[in-house]
């Protein structure tokens, strides 16, 4: 029996390889189209093509999973599992249906908090203190099938979006590898969800732009929470700055405005506390700490960003 894997980005990476490490047969890889990126716009391959490529697996790039030849080669493979990680779309009630034991997904959540394309990010977003890895059987629902097995990790005050995807795309890996042996022995079967559901959907540009009405606390979830993408990013004497490092601190200030320039920060007033930009880049240019900025550029206290 074989294994068809589903997966986009470089948070499945580490899934797809812990399968392979592990000795399981991959007869299929799926993932999604190559895509224009960087300045330049030439064509990349998705991290889990360049992953399966190496490794010598089979490879299908279908631009729509109801194409009739693409169903009839991912019926051939007749696979034990159908594993999903981050793919990226969802997958028909044929694909559902096909595998022996099912379709196994690993979700970036402590489900059914965050189901949806973006659980990292949200949690940041809403302040969570824990996140976790739920790996589940997929029904036709959005993340609402029966879950298999769930690892809680901590948030850290640092973390963004970015280190703590990479955190949980390798537990998620190795709670993959449980999932598939337990469910082989019949010591891991599927229960029901249960709790509030909340919902995570996908992340827009315009998200990242800063109100500053809101706490130091909250503006500095954002700005974790937004990388590596969309950015947290605000206007300042016209220029669209991105912010990278923010941190709240005492004191009290006019909202959007520069209440101290320091040799190491840029001092915001906000809704509620103040908040110190470290890090920040210019658009169009590399980042750069908070000095640098400031040594770039003639700015006074009592400038208004928006």
């Amino acid at each position: 029996m074989s294994i068809v894997f589903f997966g986009t980005p470089e948070f499945a990476v580490p899934s797809l390889k812990a399968l392979i490490a592990s000795g399981e047969r991959i007869s299929l890889v799926v993932t999604q189209t190559d895509k224009l990126k960087g300045r330049g716009h030439k064509m990349a391959p998705p991290p889990v093509k360049v992953a399966a490529v190496e490794a010598g697996l089979e490879v299908l790039q279908p631009a729509a999973l109801c194409d009739e030849r693409f169903q009839g080669e991912l019926a051939s493979t007749r696979p034990e599992f159908i594993v999903v990680v981050a793919y990226g779309k969802i997958l028909p009630k044929s694909a559902l249906d096909l595998p022996q034991r099912g379709c196994v997904n690993i979700h970036a959540s402590l489900l059914p908090k965050y189901r949806g394309a973006a659980p990292i990010a949200w949690a940041i977003l809403r302040g969570e203190e824990k996140t976790g890895i739920t790996t589940m059987l997929m029904d036709e629902g959005l993340d609402t099938g029966p879950t298999l097995l769930r690892q809680e990790v901590e948030i850290a005050a640092d973390d963004t979006a970015g280190t703590l995807g990479a955190k949980l795309s390798n537990i998620g890996a190795s709670l993959l590898e449980e999932t598939i042996r337990g469910m082989r022995a019949g010591l891991v079967k599927p229960s029901p969800q249960t709790g509030v559901a909340t919902y995570a959907p996908p992340l827009k540009k315009e998200d990242g732009l800063i109100d500053w009405s809101k706490s130091a606390a909250e503006i500095s979830c954002v700005v974790r929470a937004m990388q590596p993408w969309p950015s947290a990013y605000c206007y300042l004497n016209h220029e669209r700055v991105m912010l990278l490092k923010a941190i709240p601190i005492e004191g009290n200030g006019m909202p959007r405005t520069i209440v101290r320039i320091k040799k190491d920060a840029l001092v915001i007033g906000t809704g509620r506390g103040l908040l110190a930009l470290k890090e920040l880049q210019p658009s169009g240019k590399r980042p750069m700490p908070a000095s640098a900025f400031i040594l770039g550029r003639n700015l006074i206290e009592g400038t208004s960003l928006l």
